[in-house]
């Protein structure tokens, strides 16, 4: 199959979209000056293509009493069993991010806890799984920086 091409109008309607999925077409096509409708088949042509995957929903956890975050690094007895640990983290709805990493990690795990004696009672959970040797935790003190624009930018910019 042929590489999608993205355009300059490609280009902005992904920027409108990464800063809202939300945005109506007929407001993306007003702030860029063309048809809802060639909105409509570029945002198409750019699923049919998966640039675009579905859509996505930002939630305010800390609104939702959810406020604490802590990466836990697995360690694994032995690597052969990383899909059973990640079948049995998959169990763990607070596990909202697992990553199979090389390193000192077998396993990357971002927790979402409502406070530090609930994410000991996560992390425990995680040490607890049969297969895992044992786990490092990090808290996160905050989010500094999550900006998915830059690098969309600089993808642009690369593939221009």
């Amino acid at each position: 199959m042929a590489r999608f091409r993205l355009d300059e109008v490609d280009h902005h309607i992904l920027d409108i979209l990464i800063d809202n999925t939300r945005t109506p077409f007929t407001d993306i096509a007003k702030k860029l000056s063309i048809s809802a409708g060639t909105v409509h088949v570029r945002v198409k042509k750019m699923e049919e293509a998966g640039i675009i995957i579905g859509s996505s929903l930002t939630l305010d956890y800390k609104k939702l009493g959810y406020a604490f975050i802590a990466y836990v690094g697995v360690y694994l007895n032995k690597t052969s069993q990383t899909k059973f640990v990640l079948e049995r983290i998959n169990e763990i709805p607070f596990v909202t991010v697992a990553h199979v990493t090389t390193g000192k990690f077998n396993v990357f795990c971002k927790v979402r806890a409502k406070n530090t004696e609930h994410a000991k009672q996560i992390i425990f959970l995680l040490d607890d799984i049969e297969g895992v040797y044992r786990t490092e935790t990090m808290i996160s003190m905050e989010e500094s920086l999550n900006d998915k624009k830059r690098l969309m930018h600089s993808i642009f910019n690369e593939i221009a």
